[in-house]
Parts: structure tokens; C-alpha cells; sequence
């Protein structure tokens, strides 16, 4: 059934709901509950029939649970690190051993490396970004916003244009169905490798956030709060860096490994949500035994701090979970194929990147997923470019950046609720402060499609 423009009611109002009220979870639940209602033809019994249903298909998928359990078991991790000393320890090794790290700037430039170096997966390069960069925003004095802004644009952006993850599989795989059906010939890497040429909003939004942390810019969040926190201003001599680094470590090559074997060797391949969750459980269990045999935490002081970790993203999840209904219920709306049927008859061979750009970003923004963008916007994208003769590696670019750029900004993607939540930022100070910011980038890239076709 075809919904026509009531497919971009529940989004929307979810959207709106979350910037005006702040209560992010009642508005994402109104979205849903909309959506359900205009499924369920606008009876309310119905209504709440489909709404426990969609909820029960959710948690039946292996995928979403354990994106659901990463969520809480990131919370153990980030109070472990911290109550072993190993936060400390490496802001002390940077910054009073070795003077890596003197300042505002030198303090964001390494959680803006960090999350450069670390593209296996997103939510891992917000959480590590975050937990590094936390201490230094209150030693000093950048705001949580700025720190949040930093980890989320150095997160899907270098995701996206490094894929060699989970990323990367998904756009091969979009790709190798137009293969098949003949609509473009030749293999899917190289096509991928000419589109990621293209993926402008990815290489503005990093180029414009280093420029942010260089010349100390703040277009959003200047008046907020930029205290500085004596608390850890003298370490302690115990404070080992290793008690952070060493987990770290394990939780990245534990990425890789999952990615390799259930990749079966290529971790192209490989699940994503596995990776991370399994990442985070081998984590918590080095963490257990490294830190007994350090001799700095007992296994009941280990339950301890896991257990209130765990707690302490509780609203987080069910924000993820929400999140991810109110995806699933815009995919039954056919949200996405809605706005696509709106560029078909309008388009010109000289705008046709940049309107595919500006609709997956729309698309991206209503329901909060950078992935659903690209599964339904490659599809129609790439024929599209082929019939009216444009560069078709362009306009994949385009779904990339779009998808990159709507996700970005969309307070109801969960990369930017890890973003939030890995750095200790009201979610919605993070949205508003960063949009500033992704809008300006976004301009950049427009342009840019529009010059190259």
C-alpha cells in the first residue's frame, strides 16, 4: 500500500518533538505510534496491536540485539577504564611525560586522530575517541558539545570513505545487484573505489572539523559549558596508561577477528553488530583478569563497576531501540521510496548528482539511517544516471555523502546518539550545536556535485 505523503508525517514528527521538548525518548515513541496509527488505517486498537508486534519482530532480530547489548555493555567498559586509573594514567602519559598534549587544541587534535586512525566501525571510533577525550575536556576546558561534535564527525565520515568494514560490504553488495542485472558492467570494488572519490560530504565535514579544532571555532556551542575540572589536575604515580590502552587494544583486534571469521576471511564480509558486541564481552573479561593480576581491582570491585556501567546506559538503549522502530516504521511507509519519485520527472543531467545528493540527506535526516538511505537510494540512483547519460560513479558518491550527511545531522540516528553518549553530552545540546557545523560542510559538498557535473 502506497502511503503518499503520510509516509513523512511520523519522522518529521518525531523530529520536531525531540528539538522542542528535549525528551527524546516520548518523541521518538510518538513517531512510532503515528506511524503504526496511519499503518493500521487510523484504528487504535490496531494501532497498538501492530505497535507491540513491530516491537516483538525488533527484538527477534540477532542483529539489533546485539546492538542493543553493545549499548549497555559500553557503559560497563567506560566506568571500568575509569575506576581502574587507566584514563589517567594515559592522559598523564601525554600529557606531563611526554607533553603530547598541552592544550585545548592538542587535546582535540588527538581525539580527532583517534578517530581517524580507528574506521572499523563507528559506534567503536566514538566510544574510544570519547573515552580519551572526556578527562581532556575537563582538564582543558573544551564543552562536552565540542568533544561530541569531534567524535561523530570523525566517526561515519572516515567510515565511509576508508570501507573496509561493515560499510564497505553493505555498497559492495547494493552494487553487485546492479551488476547482475546489467544496469552498469564491471566489478563492484572498482565502482566502489571511483564513487568514494566522490564523497565530498565525508571529506568536507573532516576537513572543516579540523579547521574547527585549529583555529578554536565555535558556530554552535560557545556559550556552553567550558569549565575546567581540577579534580585530575595532579595524577597519580599508580596511574598506569597500559590499564586503558591494553583493553583498547583487545577490544580493536577483537573488531577484526569477528569481522575475518564471520566474513569467512573476508571481513568485508563479516557482521558488523557482532563484531562490536563480541569486541565488548572478550573486553570486559580481559579487563577482569588483567586488572586482578595488575592487582587494581578485585573481581567483586570489577562486578561492581561493570554493573553501575551497565545501568548508567539504560535510557541510551531504549533510545537505540527506539530508534531503530521508528526506522522500521518508516520503511513501511515507504518513506524513502516516497521522496525518491520526487526527483525523477525534474531532473537535469547538470543537477542530477546534487539533487540525488540533497534527497538520500533528506531521506537520511527523516529516518535516522545512513545504511536504509543506501539501500534504497543506490538502486534508483544508479539507473537513473545510466538513462540520462551522467557520471554514474558521481551520483553513487552522491547516496554516500547524502546518507553520510542527513545521518549526521538526524537526532534520531544512532550514530549520533553513540556520539552523544561517548562523550557524555546532552543529546540533543550535541544535535543543535553540531548542525552548524554539518550544514556548512554540507554547502561545501552541494557545490562540489554540482561543479563536477
Amino acid at each position: 500500500m502506497e502511503y503518499g505523503y503520510l509516509s513523512i508525517i511520523p519522522p518529521l514528527l518525531a523530529i520536531v518533538m525531540a528539538l522542542l521538548t528535549r525528551r527524546v525518548l516520548l518523541s521518538l515513541f510518538v513517531g512510532i505510534l503515528s506511524a503504526q496509527y496511519i499503518i493500521a488505517d487510523f484504528q487504535l486498537l490496531a494501532t497498538l496491536q501492530h505497535t507491540v508486534a513491530l516491537f516483538v519482530s525488533l527484538l527477534s532480530e540477532a542483529w539489533i540485539v546485539k546492538t542493543l547489548l553493545f549499548a549497555l555493555l559500553v557503559g560497563s567498559v567506560m566506568a571500568l577504564l575509569k575506576a581502574s586509573g587507566g584514563i589517567e594514567g594515559l592522559i598523564d602519559l601525554l600529557t606531563r611525560r611526554y607533553a603530547l598534549v598541552t592544550s585545548k587544541r592538542s587535546a582535540l587534535l588527538l581525539t580527532y586522530g583517534v578517530g581517524v586512525l580507528i574506521f572499523i566501525e563507528s559506534s567503536i571510533t566514538s566510544l574510544i575517541a570519547g573515552a580519551i577525550g572526556r578527562p581532556l575536556s575537563e582538564r582543558y576546558g573544551f564543552s562536552r558539545a565540542k568533544l561530541a561534535y569531534v567524535c561523530d564527525s570523525t566517526s561515519a565520515p572516515v567510515c565511509s570513505l576508508i570501507m573496509i568494514n561493515g560499510w564497505g560490504a553493505l555498497v559492495l553488495g547494493l552494487l553487485a545487484t546492479q551488476l547482475s542485472s546489467g544496469v552498469i558492467t564491471g566489478d563492484g570494488v572498482s565502482w566502489l573505489l571511483d564513487a568514494l572519490v566522490y564523497n565530498f560530504y565525508a571529506m568536507a565535514a573532516l576537513a572543516v572539523t579540523f579547521a574547527v579544532i585549529w583555529f578554536d571555532l565555535n558556530m554552535g556551542e560557545a556559550t556552553l559549558s567550558h569549565r575546567k575540572s581540577t579534580a585530575q589536575q595532579n595524577s597519580t604515580n599508580s596511574a598506569d596508561a597500559l590499564l586503558m590502552l591494553l583493553p583498547l587494544g583487545v577490544m580493536i583486534a577483537t573488531v577484526f577477528l569477528v569481522l575475518f571469521v564471520t566474513g569467512g576471511g573476508n571481513m568485508l564480509h563479516g557482521s558488523g553488530s557482532s563484531a562490536i558486541f563480541y569486541a565488548q564481552v572478550v573486553t570486559l573479561v580481559f579487563m577482569g583478569l588483567y586488572y586482578r593480576y595488575k592487582q587494581v581491582m578485585r573481581p567483586k570491585k570489577w562486578f561492581q563497576e561493570a554493573f553501575n556501567g551497565l545501568k548508567s546506559m539504560r535510557e541510551i538503549a531504549l533510545i537505540l531501540l527506539f530508534a531503530f522502530a521508528i526506522g522500521a516504521s518508516t520503511q513501511g511507509l515507504g518513506t524513502g521510496t516516497y521522496l525518491a519519485t520526487f526527483s525523477q520527472d525534474i531532473l537535469s543531467v547538470t543537477y542530477v548528482a546534487a539533487v540525488i545528493f540533497l534527497l538520500a540527506a533528506v531521506m537520511a535526516f527523516a529516518t535516522g539511517t545512513s545504511w536504509g538511505t543506501f539501500s534504497i537510494m543506490i538502486p534508483v540512483a544508479v539507473p537513473m544516471a545510466v538513462g540520462m547519460d551522467a557520471n554514474v560513479a558521481l551520483c553513487i558518491g552522491a547516496v554516500i555523502s547524502g546518507g553520510v550527511f542527513g545521518d549526521h545531522c538526524s537526532p534520531i540516528s544512532d550514530t549520533t546518539i553513540i556520539a552523544s553518549l561517548a562523550s557524555g553530552c546532552d543529546h540533543i545540546e550535541h544535535v543543535v550545536t553540531q548542525l552548524p557545523y554539518a550544514l556548512f560542510s554540507g554547502v561545501m559538498a552541494l557545490t562540489l556535485f554540482i561543479a563536477f557535473s
